[in-house]
């Protein structure tokens, strides 16, 4: 990418953001072991970027300026969720594996569940490098540490995702409670009967709205135009489920309705009410590594 400005327009490191936006999701995903958890990261990560932005030199790889932060903010997520260790234990002398097709594929196909049975350093590396596609430089560059270290990480990394990739998944399906279930069916079924105005009796009066990538909405008023959206378009089907063992609202395409969920709706309930909504409609990156089936 060119040499950007920090005094170029604002809308030009919006748009820049925009189109890193999937693949810098796919990597903070794959960091925390969640797509959920992974959007919160990025979305922190590109706070952080519009903070820093007054202050920066002209950006020569503003790519790997984002990677940057975007890989320090998920190693602060993970340092607040379990003091992980970083790259203290490896060992510089490790040679990396040759490219190996097979490898990619373990790397790229693994679920997030397994990436984060790996050490930090290991998972960053491998993320990088085998799903990513970054060069050993790049790599280097962006976490700060040296090649004969990451080529460290990315040996053990590997070995270890060999190890693991045919082991079966054996945790637990999630449950919902029948209180649970029945707001949930509620909201659904109004919603798929386009009775919009009984969908909006069911919202708190400081109901909150995240429309992930596109805006934020507070209380009835605000929310209630929302709505009002959905009604001018055709392109989706509700049905309830899990993402992630949150309950969740799956979106099908009406046209397949087989087919893999196009994104989710995640609510909040209060007292009967609903108190949020973080609809992933325009952040459908979200859906590529997320575990998610239907009630």
């Amino acid at each position: 990418m060119n040499i950007l400005d920090p005094g170029e327009p604002r809308a030009l490191f919006e748009r820049l953001f925009g189109d890193l936006r999937p693949k810098l999701h796919r990597y903070c995903a794959r960091m925390t072991g969640s797509v959920i958890d992974g959007e919160d990261v990025l979305q922190e990560a590109l706070a952080k970027a519009f903070e820093a932005l007054p202050g920066a030199e002209p950006i020569a790889n503003p790519e790997g300026w984002l990677f940057r932060i975007a890989h320090n903010t998920a190693l602060d997520f993970l340092r607040r969720r379990s003091r992980e260790r970083t790259f203290a234990d490896q060992d510089p002398d490790m040679i990396v594996d040759p490219a190996n097709p097979t490898i990619d594929r373990q790397a790229a196909a693994a679920g997030l569940h397994t990436f984060m049975r790996l050490p930090v350093a290991q998972r960053s590396s491998v993320i990088m490098m085998d799903v990513l596609g970054y060069s050993l430089r790049e790599i280097s560059t962006t976490l700060d540490t040296s090649i004969p270290a990451i080529k460290a990480a990315l040996h053990r990394g590997r070995d270890r995702l060999r190890q693991i990739a045919d082991e079966p998944d054996d945790r637990p399906l999630p449950r919902l409670s029948a209180a649970e279930r029945l707001l949930l069916d509620a909201y659904i079924d109004r919603f798929n009967a386009r009775d919009f105005d009984a969908v909006r009796e069911m919202l708190a009066e400081e109901v909150r709205l995240e429309l992930v990538a596109r805006t934020w909405l507070n209380g009835r008023r605000e929310v209630g135009t929302y709505f009002g959206n959905y009604s001018r378009v055709q392109d989706w089907h509700l049905v309830p489920g899990f993402a992630e063992n949150r309950a969740a609202i799956l979106v099908r395409d009406p046209n397949d309705p087989t087919g893999r969920p196009t994104y989710f709706i995640l609510l909040t309930w209060q007292d009967g009410k609903l108190a949020a909504i973080r609809d992933f409609r325009h952040a459908r990156y979200i859906t590529e590594s997320a575990r998610l089936y239907s009630l």
